[in-house]
């Protein structure tokens, strides 16, 4: 009995969680790439505010470390018509970046002749 009832619940949570999930895909704050899910709240705010707000939902900054990721993020960017910070920064060495933690990237999508330093890389 404890099990069906475990069941059950189960079944009820996995109901729950799909719907939000496709409640939150049509307001166009979440998607998926790489294995991973990519959401945001849609607002403004500085890098700091930002790197905090991902640590209290029990993320982290994105980070893209492939093509599919870096699209997943540049849907936010299109969709809600702004810029988004990355969970990278620039190293001791000038226009080379390094992942928050300093671990070397893998994967960079930079524009031509970027990154400039200008703040539009």
């Amino acid at each position: 009995l404890a099990d069906n009832g475990m069941e059950d619940v189960t079944h009820q949570l996995d109901h729950e969680i799909s719907r939000l999930e496709g409640v939150l895909h049509l307001e166009k704050m979440i998607t998926a790439a790489g294995g991973k899910i990519f959401s945001t709240n849609g607002k403004k705010a500085n890098f700091e505010t930002t790197l905090n707000t991902c640590k209290e939902a029990g993320g982290s900054i994105a980070t893209p470390r492939s093509l599919a990721e870096n699209d997943a993020i540049l849907y936010f960017v299109k969709s809600f018509n702004t810029y988004a910070y990355l969970g990278i920064k620039e190293s001791l060495i000038p226009s080379t970046f390094q992942l928050l933690d300093g671990t070397k990237l893998n994967y960079t999508n930079w524009h031509l002749n970027e990154p400039s330093g200008k703040g539009e890389e």
